[in-house]
């Protein structure tokens, strides 16, 4: 047996409060009504760290993520609060990447200038396009021009590590349209472009009524298109839907393809941790209501201490030692470099020998080749055909659920 290691450490914030929830969206979201409860919410989020802090014992964070939701909803004090809380519980490193995802309709004048006081060192825009068409059948509340002065607004903050969402395959889109929307991104000057295919996740909109979207072979080309264009503007893809600029990889996205460990607060945030001691990893998951999360974590009038959060709100299991391979695989098969044995095996507390048939039948497939550090790396092909390299590594009679791994951005 190999020794299980603990891996870096990560925090993930969730703030599940949007302006309008958009078709397309499967993410733990939910339309404001009203005035958000900010101050309660904070609350909530420390209280239910507070019961999660014997995980992050000895251990640094090397970055935090504001996902949503909308977190630029929440105020530059709340998301201050937040922080100076983090920081007071937890050893934070001195260079952590602290991420805000944004939406280029909720940003004030002179609101990115104060994210950035409040500890914020990177921004993630969510764009999805520049096409005035494409952005109002996709639901979206903002035009491309507010994204153009979101850029303006960081820029005038100094915050020059910026990342903005993309999706192509978009309803009655072309390729020129798709490489358009790189174009325009581009002239913007990002550190960091998500360029990802549009799908039809379940309980969505659009999964209920779809959309008629381009076929397989002109999504194909799409991404040819715009990943050739990507790569002859300095931008390394690293992982399937991730490119950026030389040293601007996104430090926590990394971690989690890596299978490094994170702490996951806020309704229906997941969590994933390893006890090298007890030789499991386990996962965690809060309640995804936040008006339940909120009663859980932070009733009104009723302060809580660590020693009398309730369990109810929070489920935390051991992942079984034959489902660690594919939970493995189902993130380090996304980046290009793929995995090292080392990091396999460290990080499952499993010998990579015990795959070694798997890998096999995937290299005679081609979908998987050796890569550095006695490790493998997906093809060309194995890219393409992501879903089934990863299911090859199910176990026996297991049916693939892509949906595993919940806050990823």
């Amino acid at each position: 047996m190999t020794a299980l290691q603990a891996p870096p450490l990560a925090l993930y914030i969730h703030l599940p409060w949007c302006v309008r929830k958009c078709p397309y969206c499967d993410f733990n979201s939910h339309a404001r009504e009203g005035r958000i409860p900010e101050d309660r919410y904070v609350a909530a989020l420390l209280n239910e760290l507070d019961g999660e802090l014997g995980d992050a014992r000895g251990r640094e964070l090397v970055s935090c993520f504001f996902g949503g939701g909308t977190p630029s909803l929440f105020s530059p004090a709340a998301i201050e609060r937040l922080l100076v809380g983090i920081r007071a519980r937890l050893d934070v490193a001195r260079d952590a990447e602290i991420t805000l995802e944004a939406n280029p309709g909720t940003v004030e004048h002179g609101r990115f200038a104060e994210y950035r006081a409040a500890g914020v060192t990177r921004v993630s825009l969510g764009g999805q396009s520049f096409n005035a068409r494409h952005l109002q059948t996709l639901g979206r509340i903002h035009s491309a021009d507010e994204t153009r002065r979101a850029v303006a607004e960081l820029a005038t903050a100094g915050i020059g590590n910026f990342n903005i969402d993309l999706m192509y395959g978009l309803p009655d889109q072309d390729v020129a349209e798709a490489l358009a929307d790189v174009e325009a991104a581009l002239e913007l000057g990002p550190a960091h472009l998500s360029h990802y295919q549009l799908t039809l996740e379940p309980g969505t909109v659009f999964f209920h009524r779809p959309p008629v979207l381009p076929d397989d072979d002109a999504c194909w080309e799409m991404q040819l298109c715009c990943q050739a264009r990507l790569a002859d503007a300095g931008f390394d893809q690293y992982e399937i839907s991730g490119y950026a600029r030389p040293g601007r990889r996104c430090l926590h996205n990394l971690n989690y393809w890596q299978f490094g460990d994170y702490l996951g607060i806020g309704a229906g945030a997941h969590g994933k941790v390893t006890d090298p001691v007890r030789g499991v990893v386990e996962r965690t998951a809060a309640v995804r209501q936040p008006r339940q999360y909120l009663d859980s974590f932070a009733p009104e009038g009723s302060p809580r201490t660590p020693a009398a959060l309730p369990t109810s709100g929070r489920e935390r299991h051991a992942v079984a030692a034959e489902d660690l391979p594919f939970e493995f695989m189902l993130n380090a098969l996304r980046l290009i470099e793929g995995f090292t044995q080392e990091q396999f095996e460290s990080r499952t507390g499993q010998s990579i020998e015990g795959i070694r048939g798997v890998i096999a039948v995937a290299e005679s497939k081609g979908l998987l080749e050796e890569g550095a550090g006695a490790g493998y790396r997906p093809s060309g092909l194995g890219l393409r055909f992501l879903n089934d390299l990863q299911a090859s590594f199910l176990p026996a009679g297991r049916r693939f659920a892509p949906a595993q791994e919940a806050n990823p951005r």
